[in-house]
């Protein structure tokens, strides 16, 4: 197979955005299910929304019935409590969990399990009906071979 140029710089800049993920996730990681929980429902700010950030969805999501089937800029919808923005709808957004049981004992911040198939993620997509975008509709994904990061 013989490269051409335009292909040696598709491979080289697959490559290099490859190894610049591999540095962020080595200095930095995605929130647990409870962290990303906590903050879509307003942390210590919480007003006890039904969604992330007001009781009238429209206010704060992109979803089935508002988005035209498209994800949307972030920032054009409702500020949250926290002053985040989008947690109620738009895109999922993967956590850092493994999908598993928790222990049915009490439990602040809970880790989740060590390993597993899935990850979890939250909130929903701009293709989601209603109902799903609650705070606490939560699901998960296939790892995509990704590996678990301490």
């Amino acid at each position: 197979m013989v490269m051409t140029t335009k292909s040696l710089f598709t491979v080289l800049h697959r490559k290099l955005r490859e190894y610049k993920m591999q540095l962020f996730c080595q200095r930095y990681r995605l929130p647990t299910e409870a962290e990303w929980e906590y903050a879509a429902r307003g942390g210590n700010k919480s007003k006890g929304y039904e969604y992330s950030g007001s009781n009238d969805i429209g206010e704060v999501a992109w979803y089935d019935s508002n988005s035209g089937s498209k994800t949307h800029a972030v920032g054009g919808k409702k500020l949250k409590e926290l002053g985040i923005y989008d947690m109620s709808g738009n895109v999922y957004e993967w956590c850092h969990d493994w999908y598993g049981d928790y222990s049915s004992s009490s439990q602040t911040n809970p880790k989740g399990v060590s390993s597993g198939s899935f990850r979890v993620y939250c909130s929903a997509t701009c293709q989601v009906a209603e109902i799903r975008k609650q705070v606490s509709s939560l699901f998960y994904l296939p790892s995509c071979g990704n590996k678990k990061t301490s």
